[in-house]
């Protein structure tokens, strides 16, 4: 018998299933969000609202003039270039909160790598004070809830 024939013949000898049940795919659990997570995106993102306003005030101050009064303004002493990277640092600050609130593990990891330079940088210029011990135990405090991360 040619090998074709042994093929159809073996195929024909298979039982036909005329309906499967519905494929079962687990549902993803997602964790809850631990409460200083929500607290640190929160402040976050109040530090990147304010970054991206003081950068929008001095550029439209700097190009629509006497309409924005010069009291409304957070930074005076900058340029327009420097303007521009504080409107782009904040919108990434908002973009990194509102990743760390959807428990986003690249915000974690970024939040972490962003916290221990600023703890290298103040342990090595002598300046453990209260700030290097906040960030010390955010630190602390990111790394044991990372399983809440995915």
């Amino acid at each position: 018998m040619p090998a074709t024939a042994r093929a159809v013949s073996a195929s024909a000898a298979a039982p036909e299933v005329g309906h499967l049940p519905p494929r079962w795919d687990p549902t993803p659990i997602r964790p809850s969000l631990p409460v200083g997570v929500a607290l640190l995106s929160v402040l976050i993102a109040i530090g990147g609202l304010v970054v991206l306003i003081s950068g929008l005030l001095f550029l439209l101050k700097e190009y629509l003039g006497t309409a924005i009064p010069t009291q409304l303004l957070i930074v005076h002493q900058v340029d327009v270039v420097g303007a521009a990277v504080l409107v782009l640092l904040g919108a990434v600050l908002l973009g990194v909160a509102t990743a760390l609130w959807n428990q986003e593990a690249w915000a974690l990891y970024t939040t972490v790598v962003v916290l221990f330079l600023a703890l290298g940088y103040l342990f090595f210029t002598s300046t453990i004070t209260v700030v290097f011990l906040l960030f010390l135990v955010l630190f602390v405090y990111l790394l044991a809830v990372r399983h809440h991360f995915f």
